[in-house]
């Protein structure tokens, strides 16, 4: 008997990575400029890896409260309040291993095998991934393309949700898309969870990374002591934690016990003296932030400028998240195309076929990097539109 046939379905069915597919076919390429993964180019700073450290040359390296830190928990309420200028408890802050587990604990929270979830496509992977683990229907509302840009039909949205349906799952603003909820289309979102009596999964972990304002719109901001909304975060973006894998989930206080509860049986807790990290990001990283944003910003015009020179690219400089999600005129196999461009332009993008079925014909680049280095992979990448 093959070993495969002692696994669930659901683990032999899940998705490979099409992300890493091209990483792993350019490993190890000299003078390649990578642009296909979610992150950006400069470590941690100074003084969040001098807390951690700090830390652990305390010794806090024993087991630690489920929730997290008293003191992060705080920072959290603190920084949440701050940002939305609404009044917060540190009851509602969870500290997870990461913004996917943040995702993970809600799924299982709300959802089981035969539920479904809606979410709007093209889609980080792993959403879906993670659902479809559990059993999970995910169903997919595509955007609509408009002028190299992104809208939500919000019809679609609500004849997608059905009987089954346990859960809305909101990115905004997106990866890949760049796409940004209004206010106005946040609080439809945020009626249809009322009227079908569901829950709604918020991802606003860019939401500083927004370029025609000082936020992006909330779900904070049009929410009710009535709507069961469990925002999950991460300090991956802001703070270039991507690799520490701490996040977060904010919730109502009545969901204490659980929430509790399912980090106990996973991974019991966040380690302490990376929490310490964590801390002083929230505490003392805000100008961080600000100088990743507006570099971000000039990294945006810079890239989506000179390939719209090109005029064989659609594309509209996103409000928000730090990607590039363009098609090329004549292109249709970008999974294909990604694989050349590494070999003939020596940068790495990401092919939309990596984000399902909504928009195979398109390409991301992550633009969150040195200037010099976003200008040399968009010239190389312009040239290689011209010839191709």
């Amino acid at each position: 008997m093959s070993h495969l046939k002692r696994l669930r379905p659901e683990a032999v069915a899940a998705p490979s990575s099409g992300i890493l597919a091209v990483i792993q076919y350019a490993f190890g390429r000299d003078g390649l400029l990578p642009l296909w993964a979610g992150e950006g180019d400069l470590p941690t700073p100074d003084f969040i890896r001098a807390a951690a450290a700090e830390g652990l040359a305390r010794g806090e390296t024993f087991y630690t409260y489920q929730r997290g830190l008293p003191e992060l928990r705080q920072a959290l309420a603190d920084y949440t309040q701050a940002l939305y200028g609404q009044p917060q408890s540190p009851d509602r802050f969870f500290v997870t291993g990461s913004g996917m587990q943040a995702i993970q604990i809600a799924l299982t929270a709300l959802t089981g095998a035969g539920d479904e979830i809606v979410y709007f496509g093209p889609a980080w992977p792993n959403l879906p991934a993670a659902a479809a683990l559990r059993g999970v229907k995910p169903v997919e509302v595509a955007f609509d393309p408009i002028a190299g840009g992104w809208q939500l039909d919000l019809d679609k949205v609500r004849d997608a949700i059905g009987e089954k349906t346990r859960v809305l799952f909101v990115n905004t603003p997106a990866n890949p898309t760049g796409w940004t909820a209004t206010y106005q289309e946040l609080e439809a979102l945020r009626d249809m969870a009322r009227e079908a009596g569901i829950a709604i999964i918020a991802d606003e972990i860019y939401s500083q990374f927004y370029y025609v304002g000082e936020r992006a719109p909330s779900f904070h901001d049009v929410m009710s002591e009535e709507d069961t909304i469990f925002f999950v975060n991460s300090f991956s973006k802001n703070w270039a934690m991507t690799g520490w894998r701490v996040g977060w989930i904010e919730a109502p206080v009545e969901f204490d016990e659980v929430i509790a509860n399912l980090i106990q049986y996973s991974t019991s807790g966040v380690a302490a003296f990376m929490q310490r990290g964590a801390i002083a990001a929230i505490r003392e990283g805000g100008a961080f932030v600000e100088e990743q944003t507006a570099r971000a910003k000039i990294a945006r015009d810079l890239f989506c400028n000179r390939l719209l020179a090109t005029n064989r690219v659609a594309l509209s400089p996103p409000d928000g998240a730090f990607y590039a999600f363009f098609s090329i005129d004549g292109i249709e196999d970008t999974r294909q195309a990604a694989f050349r461009i590494i070999d003939e332009a020596n940068v790495g993008l990401a092919p939309g076929t990596a984000f399902g079925t909504a928009a195979p014909q398109f390409l991301r680049a992550c633009f969150h990097r040195r200037l010099d280095e976003v200008e040399m992979a968009a010239e190389r990448l312009a040239d290689w539109i011209g010839a191709a």
